[in-house]
């Protein structure tokens, strides 16, 4: 059963173990650095669907579809999934996975909600409440453009602050230790977050948003558990971008918690920012998703990667929020991965 260390911090007794994964991407998204890492890439944005938002429930679909194959498992060998999106109702996830017949479970925690689908499944896992469970988002550049900024056929200026949203998808297949003891990669504890505030109101700047909840989340972990940043092979946090990379960095050193030599952000991996027109970087659930699902966890598989600190940042606005001039208030949940 799970316990508590410290105040945030729960440690995983049994070592949920990864079963399978699966990262599915678009086009920009496989022209970037990891494009051979990924399990599928698309040509074009609309997946053959008739509307962005169909493309992007595709995209969670054949996540999982091919994290089970991988896996060896049947939807009927699940007993539940966590799944959530950026779309209101969480719709990319319900219309992507209904057909999966498996007990679902809705989940929203914005950019930061892969990290959340896994800390949920993997204490349900831990607690004998499922054998085997799935976690599972995504994003698509086109619906989140449609939902909380301009039409695309508006043509907008991006500031360069802003980032851009993945199109992409990344689902992971958790079972029991006991069932599965040679599986290389377990959960060893996950930290959830405190909403931070800072007064932030550009929603084009969402990694100054969501850094200090990031930092909040991360000084929380180190002192629940008594570890430092040098303890861990990387501290890899979901979609910072740019800007919220450097003041993560900044923040953490004032807490006298240096992470600059093992820090990396999912938003600034997935595109590559000489060549590919994304401002600051990456965002999105789907971005911090695939990267975690393709090279990550294959890092770790290999053994070139053993001791991760897995955190998905989230900005908690909504259009109607940011239309009614509230500032953005954002979490961080975290996951230590172990191989």
């Amino acid at each position: 059963m799970p316990s508590r260390v410290g105040k945030y911090t729960i440690q995983l007794q049994t070592n949920p173990a990864v079963l399978g994964y699966a990262a599915v991407v678009g086009k920009k998204e496989g022209e970037g650095p990891y494009g051979q890492a990924y399990d599928q890439c698309h040509a074009d944005t609309t997946l053959g669907e008739a509307s962005w938002e169909k493309a992007e429930s595709r995209l969670q679909n054949e996540a999982v579809h091919i994290a089970l194959h991988k896996a060896n498992l049947n939807n009927t060998d699940v007993n539940c999934i966590f799944a959530g999106d950026l779309l209101n109702q969480c719709i990319s996830s319900t219309f992507g996975l209904r057909s999966l017949d498996i007990p679902f479970l809705g989940q929203f925690g914005a950019c930061s909600t892969m990290a959340q689908t896994l800390a949920v499944a993997s204490l349900f896992v831990e607690s004998g409440a499922a054998v085997r469970a799935v976690a599972v988002t995504s994003s698509h550049f086109c619906s989140a453009e449609r939902q909380y900024r301009y039409p695309l056929e508006y043509g907008g200026q991006r500031s360069p602050t802003a980032q851009w949203t993945a199109t992409a998808a990344g689902s992971v297949i958790l079972g029991t230790r006991s069932q599965y003891p040679t599986a290389s990669i377990g959960l060893q504890a996950v930290t959830f977050g405190r909403i931070v505030d800072y007064g932030i109101k550009d929603a084009a700047n969402m990694g100054a948003a969501m850094a200090p909840a990031a930092a909040s989340t991360l000084i929380d972990y180190f002192n629940d558990t008594g570890t430092n940043p040098q303890d861990y092979d990387l501290v890899l946090t979901g979609d910072l971008g740019l800007v919220g990379s450097s003041l993560l960095d900044d923040l953490m050193q004032r807490e006298g918690k240096d992470i600059r030599s093992v820090h990396n952000d999912c938003g600034l991996m997935i595109y590559d920012r000489e060549k590919q027109d994304v401002h600051a970087g990456g965002s999105g659930c789907g971005c911090s998703a695939a990267i975690l699902c393709s090279t990550i966890l294959q890092q770790m598989d290999a053994g070139k990667l053993h001791k991760v600190l897995f955190l998905g940042t989230g900005a908690l606005m909504s259009p109607t929020s940011s239309q009614q001039g509230e500032s953005i208030p954002s979490v961080a949940h975290l996951v230590y991965l172990k191989s």
